[in-house]
């Protein structure tokens, strides 16, 4: 045997196995890293040209059509605050007991010493028919002891009675009228408890609320569970004033009797004439604030009781302009003229058209709108 015959083949080994696997993993990686670089590159060309287009989209400013009054010209300070009314009551009972009459409501007007309520009063007024009847007892007994002390005085003066007889008639006389005075007061305590059970209004105003209907009890100071207290809440319509707060900053920018235009938030096309009534002397510490109070020098039905409302404090000496009625306008820029017609571009959700409008009078920097547009509309500047 040759030596070539005797190599021992059982110690070789076959390595191209090996690299046949490792080929096809390398070649899948090498695939994934190139669609991962192409998806970030199609990201990149999208990102680029969304922020183009957006880039190159035209900035639109809006301008709101909205009511200005003539006198904002003189306004040097705005507050917001709550119509009150000055003179208010809950109107209760000083007498417990159950409701048996209820002659107003709500919104209804009343006078002073108008019956609002009545609650049952069988028992008072049983007190008051017995006082009464005492009464009349000791009257008739101030008669006969009337009478008998003017005998008693003819009979001393001719001696046919002693000194003693005449004072025991002329005690018994005194005696009736001290109870004549207890009776009398009696019947007018009596006739208090009566009065009592009906519930009056202590001054001319308005029903604002009614807190109790007939068959509820109602207690001075609510005893029990189920008793009221106030049967109606009455208000002066007449002492109805704008409680506002005035930063501590600008209180000294405000005087008594300044004057002032009120707005409510319910009634924006209408303005108010005031002036400063009151500046109470003494500050809230938790806001900073001191409460301002407006007298209305005109009003009309629709101001009610805690309504808000914006305060406009104008200069002093400031004309009566404040009374003319406000005026809807637009910034004078959202005017542009097309086809010799005054337009407006109205946004109305994405979309801007244009409107044809008439135009007033101008407003410092806005033009008075006639016709075309409304309170709230959006236009383009």
């Amino acid at each position: 045997m040759s030596a070539a015959e005797n190599v021992d083949l059982s110690r070789l080994r076959i390595q191209h196995e090996e690299n046949l696997e490792e080929r096809p993993r390398r070649a899948h990686r090498t695939g994934i890293i190139l669609y991962a670089a192409g998806a970030m590159f199609l990201a990149l060309v999208a990102f680029v040209f969304i922020r183009t287009s957006l880039g190159s989209a035209e900035s639109v400013e809006l301008a709101t059509v909205s009511f200005v009054s003539p006198s904002q010209s003189n306004e040097i300070l705005t507050a917001s605050g709550y119509i009150v009314a000055q003179q208010k009551a809950a109107v209760a009972s000083k007498a417990t007991g159950r409701i048996v009459f209820l002659g107003h409501h709500e919104g209804d007007n009343v006078r002073k010493g108008d019956i609002i309520a009545r609650i049952e009063s069988a028992d008072v007024e049983a007190a008051l028919a017995q006082a009464q009847a005492e009464l009349a007892l000791a009257r008739a007994d101030r008669e006969d002891a009337q009478r008998s002390l003017e005998r008693s005085q003819a009979m001393l003066s001719r001696e046919l009675i002693s000194q003693a007889e005449f004072d025991a008639a002329k005690a018994r006389s005194d005696r009736v009228r001290a109870t004549i005075q207890s009776k009398e007061a009696a019947v007018r305590a009596a006739g208090v408890q009566v009065e009592n059970t009906r519930i009056r209004a202590p001054f001319d105003g308005t029903i604002l609320t009614k807190n109790a209907d007939v068959g509820e009890v109602v207690a001075p100071f609510a005893a029990g569970a189920s008793s009221r207290v106030a049967v109606v809440t009455i208000a002066d319509m007449s002492s109805l004033e704008v409680e506002a707060d005035v930063s501590e900053s600008n209180i000294e920018r405000i005087a008594v009797e300044q004057p002032c235009e009120i707005a409510l938030d319910a009634y924006p096309d209408k303005r108010y004439r005031g002036t400063v009534d009151k500046i109470v002397p003494t500050a809230d510490r938790a806001k900073a604030t001191v409460l301002t109070k407006i007298r209305f020098l005109e009003r009309d039905s629709r101001v009610l009781p805690e309504m808000s409302a914006k305060v406009h404090f104008l200069a002093k000496g400031s004309s009566g302009s404040a009374s003319s009625k406000p005026r809807l306008v637009v910034d004078s820029t959202a005017i542009v003229v097309r086809d010799g017609r005054k337009v407006a571009f109205s946004l109305r959700g994405d979309e801007a058209s244009a409107v044809r409008v008439e135009l007033g009078d101008p407003i410092g920097r806005f033009s008075e709108i006639l016709s075309g547009l409304s309170a709230g509309d959006r236009v383009r500047r």
